[in-house]
């Protein structure tokens, strides 16, 4: 039996609450690993102490966070400000700097949660708000 099999098993049959007391029983199982290593073993089981005894996390599902509102302002003659939640600008201009299908775009700078959007020629300020928008299924 390997050191998470016996982690495992041993949080299961008994109420355990420090993990001096776990590190003792593996031992006495033949498994002596250090503080450390066992401190980082219920991390990657996912091991918590809760109400005073270590065990196993229950699995939540994962949430896919809410789509951030995204508005589009055109600052003429050759600019465009994206204003979203906060934290999702420099993925959203990372992703409109990466994106191939913008002709017309010269480069984005993010902030937190405003995105300034840098058009080559100001008569592709349209085209360019118009591709973004598309982009982030915001229009047609």
């Amino acid at each position: 039996m390997n050191l998470d099999e016996a982690i495992l098993r041993l949080i299961a049959e008994r109420e355990i609450g420090d993990q001096a007391v776990l590190q003792q029983l593996l031992e006495a199982e033949g498994q002596a690993p250090s503080q450390s290593t066992l401190s980082r073993r219920l991390k990657k089981l996912g091991i918590l102490k809760v109400g005073g005894r270590y065990q196993r996390a229950p699995a939540t599902p994962a949430v896919m966070p809410e789509r951030p509102r995204v508005t589009i302002l055109e600052a003429p003659p050759n600019l465009l400000v994206i204003r979203t939640a906060p934290g999702f600008a420099p993925v959203l201009a990372l992703a409109l700097d990466k994106e191939r299908e913008l002709p017309g775009l010269a480069g984005t700078v993010a902030g937190d949660d405003t995105i300034f959007v840098a058009v080559t020629d100001p008569a592709l300020l349209r085209d360019v708000r118009a591709a973004v928008e598309r982009l982030l299924s915001l229009g047609a």
